[in-house]
């Protein structure tokens, strides 16, 4: 299926930011950052790991986002995909991506973007 694939390593992440310590302040921001970019939501699921860390998964209708936090590193990984069936969403997965990154405030970062399907079939 046509679609824009996002994937993100982020270093050097405060380790004290809420986001990359508590479960629901991901969820909260995450899904915020989906409905602010325009997408659908429909469902998601959040886990605390003990001690400390995150991981997470937005599911959309155009596809999902997941991301998983590290606060003994200050690393994050952020996966966005969406479906680009009947309108083009890679603004809005752009969107998305960049209001995470915004919002846990790596020093590092390491990018791909991956166009997928495009071949007939």
């Amino acid at each position: 299926m046509d679609g824009i694939h996002l994937l993100g390593e982020w270093y050097g992440c405060p380790a004290d930011l809420p986001e990359m310590l508590r479960a629901d302040a991901l969820r909260a921001r995450c899904i915020e950052a989906v409905e602010a970019a325009g997408l659908t939501i429909v469902g998601d699921r959040f886990h605390q790991f003990d001690p400390q860390g995150v991981t997470g998964a937005v599911i959309l209708a155009e596809s999902h986002l997941a991301v998983h936090t590290w606060p003994e590193k200050g690393s994050v990984t952020i996966d966005v995909y969406v479906c680009n069936f009947t309108t083009d969403n890679t603004g809005k997965a752009e969107t998305l991506f960049r209001e995470l990154e915004k919002s846990l405030k790596p020093a590092r970062t390491h990018f791909q973007a991956i166009h997928r399907g495009g071949a007939d079939g």
